[in-house]
């Protein structure tokens, strides 16, 4: 049985972090199954998601803990690794508009109010190419149950536009379908 241990990890930024990680994953017979990591304000950010034989879960664990003394802050959750749900389906989102607090709080409600998952996230604050002006920038990668049809979801979103005053382009394409 494969057991999944999805870590987090800050501290402050430098060489070797990575392998810090990927070395106590070797010693417990791990995979490196996916990472998003980042340097934010000077410190390292990571997730990674090992799948580890069962029996070598937990002294992977407290090794990964061990990782403290080094100056990391590391939190740990533990499953069975599981397949994803089949009535359930992949959109891409893109939302570029003004900066200004609580565009995140109101995307991610408004998707949550329709049992809408961000199974990935990347924001940023870009500078305006002719105005200067602060821009968020948004790109998500969603989870749509089936039951929401393209067609609610799309509505449900472009009627957010229009009220943040961004532009949103959904789709499972390159292009999408600009909302706005």
């Amino acid at each position: 049985m494969i057991k999944s241990l999805v870590v987090t990890v800050i501290g402050p930024d430098r060489p070797g972090i990575v392998s810090l990680l990927s070395d106590r994953a070797r010693g417990f017979g791990a995979n490196w199954a996916a990472s998003r990591m980042a340097s934010l304000a000077g410190q390292f950010a990571g997730m990674v998601h090992f799948e580890v034989p069962a029996e070598n879960a937990a002294a992977l664990g407290n090794a990964l803990a061990g990782l403290e003394s080094a100056g990391l802050r590391i939190v740990i959750a533990e499953s069975d690794v599981k397949s994803a749900p089949r009535d359930r389906r992949i959109v891409r989102l893109e939302l570029v508009g003004q900066d200004r607090p609580g565009i995140m709080r109101d995307l991610s409600a408004r998707l949550a109010e329709r049992g809408v998952s961000i199974d990935e996230l990347h924001t940023e604050i870009a500078s305006a190419a002719m105005s200067a002006e602060n821009l968020f920038k948004v790109k998500a990668t969603l989870v749509v149950p089936d039951a929401l049809s393209d067609d609610e979801l799309r509505r449900g979103l472009e009627a957010l536009a229009n009220e943040m005053m961004v532009d949103i382009s959904l789709g499972g394409d390159e292009a999408g379908t600009l909302l706005a």
